[in-house]
């Protein structure tokens, strides 16, 4: 077969190079516009604030090292049209040179392209999109010789260069339009709490906040906010990206609520012709709605399945949960599944946990607070977390994904087995604890129903999961002491529910 992939970000070069380890035969041919490929978009604020030295190390292969694979990547060359009732392309490339290519299958791969709002001044210098490594490089260059930046645009990307660039001395102001920080993935009291610990220390955040206009003769010298005007010496454009489906479009494909629509084997309408990545839209796991997922890990899945799908697997692209996890200063942030606010908005009755734990044992140095917001439907169904601290985040985040995705219940959560050393945890996880919550307060809405399924899970284990039964367990951990090795196994009387011994046992409040 004759491959066009059309885009080399992470969904296009991982179908190739996925096709390749399943396909010897196949001529492979990768389009895109860009001078660089197989970089991590992400990884830009970290090399600006200095935490990777260089951008040449986010570059992890260049066209040559595919062609060692026989795939041929065509860098700074562009797609122009496509002709599917003769399955031909017509391509440009950087000195405007035109060619024809004939494909037996083509796979779009455009991604998504910096959603830059019609603001007054965005055209001035100083004035930067974050997208590619040139993108990066010249913030990095504009920065040397700049004291004042305003950040448009609260995302992941926005409060993490905003970071790297306060952490390099500059005098950082962030305008997001929403009334919080992450809508999409965390609640406003959430939001509230990381703000108010990355506010400060060269940081201003202001939510709910409008750029009516950047500000100066030829290069930027202010931005008005809010009616307000402040002085800047550079404006960075983070506010996100929007699905780039021209091409597809122009072939008759279909789109859908967002961007292109495929089905689970990533096919669109258009026979031959197949998507992945930010161009494409998904279901959502837990509403079964229409979304976006433009993360680098769903990107890379669909790669993946495609290029087995091509090369003859029967595999399925699943229903997402849009997982996200982020570092911002010392600050990590995690997210998967709905939040209460998205829940409440479908109709779906919940109840939440909101806890302050700790990242390993109370006792051992340099233990630092987790806050988890954890949100389960009435039935005990877990479909959402939210939480935040300076260390052990995106590995509860990962953890929770599986419990989500598994559709576990608080119940089932509780009696889970976790891993322990007092360096890198606790002996009862605060998302069991999390959970116990929830269970407390839906008991309260439903006790005999609740009741039941307490009781169920007090058979199968008799781990407590408040505070205070963790103090004694690590106690009992560490101290080997035979009384309280002797409490600890103690079972509830006959006809008690779990919740009933733990009371009885004054481990938790009546």
């Amino acid at each position: 077969m004759n491959i066009v992939i059309i885009g080399a970000g992470a969904a296009g070069l991982t179908t190739a190079s996925n096709i390749r380890k399943y396909d010897e035969e196949s001529q492979i041919i990768v389009f895109t516009t860009q001078k660089n490929v197989a970089y991590s978009p992400c990884a830009i604020p970290y090399v600006i604030g200095g935490h990777i030295e260089k951008f040449e190390d986010i570059i992890m292969h260049k066209p040559g090292d595919y062609m060692q694979k026989n795939i041929r990547v065509m860098s700074e060359t562009t797609v122009t049209s496509i002709d599917n009732d003769i399955t031909e392309i017509v391509y440009e490339d950087k000195d405007g040179n035109k060619q024809n290519l004939k494909y037996d299958k083509l796979v779009i791969a455009t991604g998504g392209k910096p959603l830059i709002p019609p603001i007054p001044g965005k055209d001035l210098q100083g004035v930067f999109k974050v997208r590619t490594v040139e993108d990066g490089e010249e913030i990095l260059a504009y920065a040397e010789n700049s004291k004042r930046v305003v950040l448009v645009g609260g995302g992941a990307i926005g409060l993490e260069l905003g970071s790297e660039l306060a952490h390099k001395g500059l005098d950082v102001t962030i305008a997001e339009m929403m009334p919080q920080l992450f809508p999409r993935s965390f609640d406003q009291e959430m939001s509230d709490k990381f703000q108010s610990h990355l506010q400060g220390s060269n940081i201003t955040i202001l939510t709910g906040s409008a750029v009516e206009s950047i500000n100066g003769e030829t290069k930027v010298e202010s931005v008005t906010i809010d009616g307000e005007e402040r002085p800047a010496d550079m404006v960075i454009l983070s506010t996100g990206v929007r699905p780039q489906t021209e091409l597809a479009e122009s072939i008759g494909c279909k789109l859908g609520k967002f961007a292109i629509e495929v089905n689970s084997h990533m096919e669109t309408s258009v026979e031959n012709v197949y998507a992945v990545g930010d161009c494409v839209q998904v279901v959502d796991a837990i509403t079964g709605d229409i979304t976006l997922s433009p993360l680098g890990t769903t990107a890379v899945r669909q790669g993946i399945i495609l290029a087995k799908y091509l090369t003859g697997h029967n595999i399925e692209f699943k229903p997402v949960l849009n997982a996200t996890v982020s570092q911002i200063g010392d600050m990590e942030m995690g997210a998967v599944g709905l939040t209460q606010q998205a829940a409440e908005n479908q109709g779906i009755e919940v109840v939440v946990s909101n806890l302050e734990s700790s990242s390993r044992a109370r006792y051992y140095p340099g233990s630092k607070p987790l806050h988890i917001k954890l949100v389960a439907k009435l039935d005990g169904t877990i479909i959402g977390c939210q939480m935040f601290g300076k260390e052990a985040v995106a590995e509860r985040v990962d953890t929770m994904t599986a419990i989500i995705s598994q559709k576990l219940k608080c119940s089932e959560v509780v009696s889970m087995e976790f891993s322990y050393a007092p360096p890198v945890s606790t002996v009862v996880d605060p998302i069991a604890k999390a959970a116990e919550d929830c269970l407390e307060k839906i008991e309260a809405l439903a006790p005999q129903e609740v009741e039941e399924t307490v009781e169920e899970k007090a058979e199968e284990t008799d781990v407590p999961t408040e505070e205070t039964v963790e103090t004694q367990a690590e106690d009992a951990v560490e101290t080997q002491a035979t009384e309280e090795s002797e409490a600890s196994e103690d079972k509830p009387e006959q006809g008690q529910s779990f919740t009933q011994y733990l009371r009885s046992q004054g481990l938790i409040q009546k």
